[in-house]
C-alpha cells in the first residue's frame, strides 16, 4: 500500500519543483526598464574611458597631424581599434566612439 501512496507523491513533489524553478526563473528576468539602465551605465563608463585617452591621441595628433602610429596609455582598458590620418575609432567593452569629437555609441567600431 506504502507504495502504490509513494510514487504519486513522489511524481507530485517532482511537478511541484518544477513548476516552482519556472516561476523563479520568470521572476529573475531583467525587465526592460533595468536592461535600459544597465546599457546606459555601460555607456556612462565607456564614455569615461573614452575621455580619458582622448587628450592622448590629440597630443600624438598635434605632433604628428596624424593618427596613424598613435597608442594609447597602458591600462586605460580602452583600445585603439583604427586610427586614420584625420580619424580614429575607441573601443571599450561593447561600446566604441568615432572620434574626434564623437560620442560613445554601441557597437564594435
Amino acid at each position: 500500500m506504502s507504495r502504490v501512496l509513494g510514487i504519486p507523491v513522489l511524481l507530485i513533489a517532482v511537478f511541484i519543483g518544477v513548476y516552482l524553478s519556472t516561476q523563479d526563473a520568470r521572476s529573475n528576468a531583467p525587465t526592460p526598464a533595468e536592461q535600459q539602465a544597465v546599457s546606459q551605465a555601460q555607456s556612462v563608463g565607456a564614455g569615461a574611458d573614452f575621455g580619458q585617452v582622448v587628450p592622448a591621441l590629440q597630443a600624438y595628433f598635434d605632433q604628428n597631424q596624424t593618427y596613424v602610429g598613435a597608442t594609447l596609455p597602458a591600462g586605460s582598458g580602452v583600445v585603439l581599434a583604427a586610427a586614420g590620418p584625420t580619424s580614429y575609432c575607441l573601443q571599450s567593452g561593447d561600446e566604441h566612439e568615432d572620434g574626434p569629437g564623437g560620442q560613445p555609441q554601441p557597437g564594435p567600431c
